[in-house]
């Protein structure tokens, strides 16, 4: 453990391409003293109770083994990368398979029946890029049989939701949210009287926004999400409709607030992977090395997934309405935007700030 934990501190933060000599070392050392460890459990003995605390720890030791072995074959099948640490946790040495369809496909579907449902299957219009990523052929060229079905919805979004992307809006860029973003945040926070779920790329701008709009209107509440439990958060954010409640990914996918509540969601930006993400950079370089659209695979699937699950904590019953705000002119002017777009609840779609304003404000019953 010593020599592991020396060997991360002394890595580079990112994917390892190699494994560094003293990394390599101190996994085959952690290991072999992990099959020693398992060799050295007693044996339980005939006709007695298993001892059900023993059998755990060793389960453990068995785990730290295969994590290791794994770690130090380094196989060109997985990711493996060191993250940068924190006040809060020390560096930490990860490893993820480079890919999970080969798995799904000979240990599952080649073998079984499998059905697989949820609201977010359809990215781009279609459920090819779903098949792809679990080992199935895009139609019509699939070598197993699959078939995907469009159930439809109990909600009527084109008359319960708008989408407006706000297209004057220069394009973000990796300083954080300018002076425009953050002045269109309040106008439409404003318009709305609070009622809104802010759905942010990052920590800091999620907290900048908050303090932005802490300022211009103080007569609303502004919650941002690390100031409390995220069930403490919701239950402020429910409780009182003059309420924003500003996050990232924890609220993107796991917030479901129906009602008045939330009558505007804001998503600063499409949420890409960010460029130096171990993970997500390897399987984008290893889709274009196949001769594939890494970017599109990847990176575009990635977003068009998380835009269609942010955009959704908007219309959670068939009552609901309101609108979905994205502040990120490339889902209009890029060519990847008619993907992302054909991912989303098919709402009414503008780009016209004034008239979103205006709607807010007869939802919120500020204006007849």
């Amino acid at each position: 453990a010593d020599a592991l934990r020396a060997a991360v501190s002394e890595a580079t933060p990112g994917r390892f391409e190699r494994l560094p000599e003293e990394l390599a070392d101190a996994l085959a050392l952690v290991r072999d003293a992990a099959r020693a460890c398992i060799s050295a459990f007693p044996r339980a003995e005939a006709g007695s109770e298993p001892d059900a605390a023993m059998t755990q720890a060793k389960g453990m030791v068995q785990e730290v083994f295969a994590t290791a072995e794994r770690m130090a074959a380094c196989s060109d099948a997985d990711v493996l990368w060191r993250t940068e640490g924190s006040d809060r946790l020390p560096p930490t040495l990860c490893v993820a398979p480079l890919q999970v369809w080969g798995q799904m496909r000979d240990k599952l579907l080649s073998d079984n029946t499998v059905v697989m449902t949820s609201a977010t299957l359809m990215l781009g219009g279609d459920f090819n890029s779903l098949a792809r990523s679990v080992g199935l052929k895009p139609m019509p060229d699939a070598e197993q049989p699959w078939r995907g079905l469009d159930v439809g919805s109990p909600f009527d979004y084109r008359k319960q939701g708008i989408l407006y992307v706000a297209r004057h809006l220069p394009p973000p860029g990796r300083d954080g949210l300018v002076k425009a973003q953050l002045d269109e945040i309040a106008e439409l926070v404003d318009a709305a009287d609070g009622r809104t779920l802010g759905l942010f790329s990052s920590r800091r701008a999620a907290e900048a926004a908050a303090e932005h709009v802490r300022t211009a209107l103080p007569h609303l509440t502004t919650l941002a999400q690390g100031e409390a439990q995220l069930p403490e958060l919701a239950r402020q954010f429910v409780e009182d409709p003059h309420t924003c409640l500003f996050g990232t990914l924890g609220l993107w996918q796991g917030l479901d607030v129906p009602g008045d509540t939330c009558q505007l969601v804001i998503i600063d930006r499409i949420p890409f992977p960010r460029p130096d993400d171990p993970l997500m950079s390897a399987r984008q370089k290893a889709a274009d090395k196949a001769g594939g659209n890494g970017f599109m695979q990847v990176a575009a699937t990635h977003s068009a997934l998380l835009l269609a699950q942010g955009a959704g904590r908007l219309i959670r019953t068939t009552s609901d309405k309101g609108v979905v705000a994205v502040l990120d002119p490339r889902l209009m002017t890029a060519r990847y935007g008619s993907f992302l777009q054909a991912s989303l609840p098919p709402m009414w779609t503008t780009t016209d700030p004034q008239v979103v304003r205006k709607a807010l404000e007869r939802l919120s019953g500020a204006t007849p």
